[in-house]
């Protein structure tokens, strides 16, 4: 048995110690959240905040627009932006997914990044805010010791941190670690796009005119739409109705709206055309969420 083989069991036996039942929960570490899903599911649309994702078992695979990214045990997923995405997983019986998540923290990066003296940033770059990497043996081991010191609040709370921060670290200095570093140097798109998209989130169920939003960004209209579209691999109208319709789907199924209030909710002035869309984009209708309510935590990373 290999060196990452072994370190992959150890995460195992840690996590089910951990999360001895399915859900997203956050662990005795700010910023570091734990993951269990029992069983697989086909391709459902979720929501993933801006983190690094690692998986001990299972699989997961995200599409965003033509893009297909995968992680398992062998690859980790990042989201440098906050994306509305599609989701499948894949699991074993008796093998539950079990894994963890760090938020990204533009000010962690920047901090790092100074202390680094980095110099080969190419200011103009325009990254993909998600993308997946090869899991080495350092990063590896590190989330390993990550996992240790949550079984005591002294390690947790003293460890934890720094530890998070080697693995930020880590994840900074790998492969396609471009997102990150543009996110902490405030790349002038990359960051306004990024302001823009949480922008979307806090305000989604105001009139998001897309002229506005470009006004707001510092672009014309066109520059604003190529540059969102090269960041998140859809259109702005499109994440904008994609974040709409979850947060739909939540106040549903969390909070027993139903679907007309719902609708309203979320900026929707046409219930029809609600019903229209969400059909289209859950494969169900809102009616049948709103009368089948379920938890729905692991809309959210998961």
């Amino acid at each position: 048995m290999d060196s990452m083989e072994t370190k992959r069991l150890k995460m195992v036996e840690l996590l089910k110690d951990l999360l001895p039942e399915e859900g997203v929960f956050p662990s005795k570490i700010k910023g570091v959240f734990l993951v269990r899903t029992d069983n697989s599911f086909a391709r459902t649309p979720k929501s993933y905040l801006a983190s690094v994702i690692f998986l001990a078992q299972g699989t997961k695979s995200v599409f965003l627009g033509e893009e297909t990214y995968t992680y398992d045990p062998s690859n980790y997923l990042v989201l440098s932006v906050p994306m509305p995405i599609e989701c499948e997983a894949v699991t074993k019986p008796g093998e539950p997914i079990l894994g963890f998540y760090i938020s990204v923290d533009p000010a962690i990066l920047g901090e790092m990044l100074l202390e680094m003296e980095e110099t080969n940033y190419q200011a103009d770059a325009l990254p993909k805010g998600v993308y997946g990497a090869k899991l080495t043996d350092i990063i590896s081991d590190s989330a390993v010791r990550l996992l240790e010191t949550l079984s005591s609040p002294t390690e947790s709370r003293i460890l934890g941190p720094m530890i998070m921060r080697e693995i930020i670290f880590r994840v900074l200095c790998g492969e396609n670690g471009s997102s990150l570093h543009a996110l902490a140097f405030r790349n002038r798109r990359f960051f306004q796009i990024a302001r823009i998209l949480n922008k979307i989130h806090e305000s989604y169920d105001e009139g998001l005119d897309l002229k506005y939003l470009a006004m707001d960004a510092g672009m014309s209209t066109t520059t604003f739409h190529s540059s969102f579209k090269a960041v998140t691999n859809v259109s702005p109208l499109q994440y904008i109705k994609n974040v709409r319709l979850q947060k739909a789907k939540l106040l549903m199924t969390e909070e027993g709206l139903n679907v007309i209030s719902a609708a309203y909710r979320v900026g929707y002035e046409s219930p029809s055309q609600f019903n229209r869309e969400y059909k289209r984009y859950f494969g169900i209708t809102p009616a049948k969420d709103a009368i089948n309510p379920r938890n729905s935590g692991g809309m959210y990373i998961s």
